[in-house]
């Protein structure tokens, strides 16, 4: 249990730094740019997936929450969100890497990631764009931080230490149930080799914590599950990102669907890759 707690602190620490960042730039968006600007730079995110699917696939999870806190602003679109959620790697990067495995495969699937995150990105934007212009001030008067007396910083702080909080609590709560469930029986329910067994490892996947990708990776590497099932828990991998868009964007339809989007392309694409390979 011990263990649990400290685990929940280190991953919501790690987080802190990415919050932070988000909560800097959100704040220099509202106090430097006009609301014209800030208009132009929401209407013209043609080619946000495509940068979003290839940051998403950096190491961690730190990115996909700066995406959410970034789509619940408006500063993005849910293309680009979704193009960084799908491509999130989460712990599988380091822990592929630290066992020696082979690189021309590790790199195919980060690539294959990031394709299909660009690609399911440009399609949610041709299909659902956003008319009406959000401010980015309303973060700022929910909080009631009183950013254009106190600075961007001090405010920036204050964001972060209350979005924090609130993953430190999440996290906890996630590490406490992981626990008595049991990671072994978590993994005894993607040794069964059926078509359940990629809606299986996109809901475990969907977890906002690094065991699930730990057990999804650690699989595949024993020669327990199929590349498409890999895929499938990968993709809707995105950490913390899931949570911090329900905690930051109150519109719950819209979470609903992002939600579901990458829910059953994940199912999708693992069933697909499994009949073609």
């Amino acid at each position: 249990m011990t263990e649990c707690i400290i685990d929940g602190v280190i991953d919501t620490l790690k987080l802190l730094p990415y919050l932070f960042i988000t909560f800097i730039v959100l704040e220099f968006i509202e106090h430097k740019l006009s609301k014209k600007n800030q208009k132009v730079l929401v209407e013209n995110e043609k080619y946000g997936p495509a940068v979003g699917g290839v940051l998403g696939a950096l190491p961690q999870c730190g990115f996909s929450s700066m995406a959410a806190n970034l789509f619940s602003s408006r500063v993005i679109t849910m293309g680009t969100l979704i193009a960084v959620f799908l491509s999130t790697s989460d712990e599988m990067l380091p822990i592929m890497i630290s066992e020696h495995a082979n690189i021309i495969l590790l790199l195919q699937i980060i690539g294959f990631k990031i394709v299909v995150g660009i690609v399911i990105g440009f399609i949610i934007d041709l299909f659902y764009r956003k008319k009406e212009f959000i401010e980015i001030t309303h973060m700022c008067e929910h909080d009631h931080c009183d950013c254009k007396h106190k600075g961007i910083i001090r405010s920036s702080i204050k964001h972060t230490i209350k979005i924090g909080l609130f993953i430190l609590i999440a996290n906890l709560l996630i590490n406490i149930v992981i626990f008595y469930i049991g990671e072994k029986n978590l993994s005894n329910l993607l040794l069964q080799k059926n078509i359940f067994t990629y809606f299986i490892a996109s809901i475990i996947g969907l977890i906002p914590n690094c065991a699930s990708s730990v057990i999804i990776t650690e699989l595949y590497l024993s020669n327990l599950i199929s590349i498409g099932t890999l895929l499938s828990g990968l993709l809707t991998g995105s950490g913390l990102g899931i949570l911090l868009l329900f905690k930051t964007n109150k519109k719950l339809k819209e979470n609903l669907v992002i939600l579901s989007i990458i829910y059953f392309v994940g199912v999708f694409i693992g069933l697909i890759v499994d009949l073609l390979i």
